[in-house]
């Protein structure tokens, strides 16, 4: 068996940044910024009023100073002409400051009488103007990679940028292996079960930013396995789902090696997941996961999201881990890596009593992966672990 960081490690090494696309911006939001867009003008590309009021040379105020008001300005709609001694211009937020007007008096520090305006006492004092480029200015960039937030879709429209070069998708071709499964809203018979693992991998790697396709559920026989590989042609990864034990019923290491797989390793010492397997297949990277839907879950999470986000070019690098303090203690851990199902509560960290990998309700309850090391010694209550979000 190797190590969680090994098998990371050659995990990575069969996976490379995928080719970039080029989308429009509404369509871009979580998508992964493949290269720098540069700003195409300055924001605002004007001085622009901060406030309502009226827009003067700041040199001519003082209290009870007395102004002729001789235009106005709206966003939009700017004032056309040069703002003289004496004179102002009715301005509106957002709307260019008039030619030789350097301040805004705010609406609310004028008096108006007909189309002459008075200065109050206590002035605020702010010029309320925002100078041309404050934002940011022509040629300025956004770095990347970066995966593109709501915030960072509107920055990039007020650049003037209509696409984006973004990092394409990963597909991945999920397929759950095993006479005992059918799938959702069939009529199981009655040694058989639903297939679950599929549906909560596909959930998990989309919200990494990957595209998943469930292919049909292939049985336990050479036959149905080889007909499902076919099926996975031109996905980045394939991942199947059980069958890559040691059992007379576990066909999946047989017929991945009799179809060309060049295999990287197999078991991981850890908990849940040790039968895992990865190599590659033709132009896909391959990863084996183990039946149990617990075990599989943890795997997606520990293994194949880091998998996804190196494919988008997010680089390669373990899922981060966040520390907390135990809400109680906890045994040693043995041999393997654990990843304890545990909930996040005021007092702190809380690992599930029921660790078994079958028991999807627990996992559902859980949102944190208490991580374990190797040999960890017995932890007491308030002592500071590692964990994943989950």
């Amino acid at each position: 068996m190797i190590t969680v960081n090994e098998a990371l490690e050659a995990l990575f090494a069969l996976v490379t940044p995928l080719p970039t696309e080029e989308v429009p911006l509404a369509e871009a939001v979580d998508r992964v910024l493949a290269s720098d867009v540069a700003a195409r003008r300055d924001q605002p590309p004007f001085a622009a009023s901060a406030m309502d009021g009226y827009a003067l040379r700041d040199d001519e105020v003082a209290l009870g100073a007395r102004f002729e008001v001789i235009g106005e300005a709206a966003a939009g709609h700017g004032f056309d002409g040069v703002v003289g001694p004496g004179q102002a211009v009715r301005i509106f937020t957002g709307a260019p400051v008039p030619e030789e007007a350097s301040r805004v008096i705010i609406q609310e520090d004028v008096t108006r009488s007909g189309t002459e305006i008075t200065l109050n006492a206590d002035l605020d004092p702010k010029p309320h103007i925002r100078p041309k480029g404050c934002d940011f200015k022509i040629g300025e960039v956004m770095g990347a990679p970066r995966v593109l937030r709501p915030a960072d879709i509107a920055l990039l429209a007020s650049m003037n940028c209509a696409t984006v070069p973004v990092t394409r998708r990963p597909v991945v071709a999920l397929i759950s292996t095993g006479d005992e499964l059918v799938m959702p809203g069939e009529t199981p018979g009655a040694d058989q079960i639903i297939a679950s693992n599929t549906f909560g991998l596909k959930a998990l790697l989309e919200g990494h930013g990957a595209k998943a396709r469930i292919l049909p559920i292939a049985r336990d026989t050479i036959s149905s396995l080889e007909t499902a590989f076919g099926l996975a042609a031109g996905a980045d990864l394939v991942v199947t789902i059980g069958g890559a034990s040691v059992g007379d019923h576990d066909l999946v290491g047989q017929v991945a090696g009799q179809m060309g797989m060049d295999r990287a390793f197999y078991k991981v010492a850890m908990r849940p997941g040790k039968p895992l397997m990865a190599g590659r297949m033709g132009g896909a990277a391959m990863v084996g996961l183990p039946g149990n839907p617990v075990s599989a879950m943890v795997c997606g999470q520990v293994f194949l999201a880091p998998m996804i986000r190196a494919m988008l070019g997010l680089g390669a690098h373990r899922s981060s881990r966040l520390t907390a303090r135990l809400a109680a203690p906890l045994p040693p851990n043995g041999p393997r890596e654990h990843y304890m199902r545990a909930r996040r509560t005021p007092e702190g960290l809380v690992a599930e009593g029921r660790q078994d990998s079958s028991l999807l309700s627990v996992l559902a309850e859980a949102d944190a992966l208490l991580v374990r090391p190797v040999n960890d010694p017995a932890r007491a209550a308030g002592e500071t672990v590692e964990y994943l979000d989950f």
